[in-house]
């Protein structure tokens, strides 16, 4: 095997495919990345019992032929290579990777030791890369991160004919965003439910951007991509995710509406002097919004123009974190809080017909 490459372009596709390597493997094959050059392409592949990722890029094919490498070991070559063009060659039983005055010899691994990578699920329709790497963005903020609780570290990733739902939760809050599809040949004509891990889905969303249309596979335990190139799976979390139908059916709310950014720069601002579980209180009347945060001398407010309906006036407090989190991955200039008093949860969304919720739980006001 021989080719030429742009160096900055191979690093970034071994980079990509080492991504779904595992962290430690007591048999070097399996931390191994799949190079394969014919017909001016190269193909790197990786994978490890959870996911695996392939990609495909434009080289310079002298010599077709396959090499399998330590993957972490070859990404470390390439990120110190110089810029400019990489010629790469097998030499008996070593990898020659060559860019300007810089060369490497690399270790071949046994490519018959080395599992098959799996196929792609059965293709259930398309989605745009960018709008899907969004919404991923957005309810990614609200998924667990206890490993003890498996499947709250998931996104639940829901089909129901051209309607796409993404949802988060960690048990302290809850977000919901929901997007068009197109499903294809392939789509149940029931609905699909599944829980997908929130890191790999996270990972995959954003290497669609950019990209265009993303085909989405899916069966019984795993869920694909493929895109411009990309090719990559990952498998489901076993359980389902609580639903949020009833916690987002608030009776009779107050309604409050506020400008989403200078209220986020507002909690940024106030919350340096929220120091452990000291909450960011906001006071809202029918005509503005006042934010409190600290205790005693170690104080900070502000107050920013907001309408209230549906009360006199509502006082609720929030972890700034919590807070923040929200509302910076909401995408609108305002921001609708669905209110039903201290301590109960509280509803914001993007719209009045929103596509996308969150859901906080409301603690205790600042005495």
């Amino acid at each position: 095997m021989e080719f030429r490459i742009d160096s900055g372009v191979f690093t970034d596709a071994v980079a990509w495919a080492a991504r779904v390597l595992p962290a430690r493997s007591p048999l070097p094959v399996l931390g191994g990345l799949l190079l394969e050059a014919a017909d001016g392409r190269l193909r790197v592949s990786g994978l490890d019992h959870d996911a695996s990722a392939r990609i495909e890029v434009v080289a310079d094919t002298g010599v077709e032929g396959r090499a399998l490498v330590l993957g972490r070991r070859l990404l470390d070559i390439c990120k110190v290579l110089p810029r400019g063009r990489a010629e790469l060659a097998v030499e008996g039983s070593r990898l020659s990777v060559t860019s300007g005055d810089a060369r490497f010899g690399l270790s071949l691994l046994p490519l018959e030791d080395h599992p098959a990578p799996p196929s792609l699920p059965e293709v259930r329709g398309v989605v745009d890369g960018d709008a899907f790497a969004a919404a991923v963005g957005q309810v990614a903020v609200a998924a667990g991160r206890d490993d003890s609780l498996p499947v709250l570290t998931g996104i639940r990733l829901a089909l129901d004919g051209p309607v796409m739902t993404l949802a988060a939760t960690d048990r302290y809050r809850y977000a919901v965003r929901t997007l068009e599809w197109r499903p294809g040949p392939g789509a149940p004509a029931a609905g699909t439910d599944v829980v997908v891990p929130a890191r790999r889905l996270t990972e995959i969303a954003r290497s669609l951007t950019g990209g265009g249309p993303a085909t989405l596979a899916l069966d019984e335990g795993s869920i694909g991509f493929e895109s411009a190139g990309l090719r990559t799976t990952t498998r489901l979390l076993d359980g389902r995710l609580p639903r949020h139908d009833k916690l987002f059916t608030l009776d009779g709310p107050a309604l409050a509406t506020t400008g989403r950014v200078p209220l986020t720069e507002a909690v940024r601002r106030v919350a340096v002097v929220a120091e452990g579980d000291s909450p960011v209180q906001l006071t809202f009347t029918p005509t503005s919004v006042a934010l409190r945060a600290g205790y005693e001398d170690d104080v900070a407010s502000q107050r920013l123009p907001a309408v209230l309906t549906g009360h006199d006036d509502l006082t609720m407090a929030f972890n700034p974190a919590y807070l923040l989190d929200a509302l910076t991955t909401l995408d609108t200039e305002e921001v609708h809080f669905h209110l039903l008093g201290p301590g109960q949860r509280a509803l914001l969304t993007n719209g009045p017909t929103p596509t996308h919720r969150h859901l906080l739980m409301s603690v205790r006001p600042l005495v």
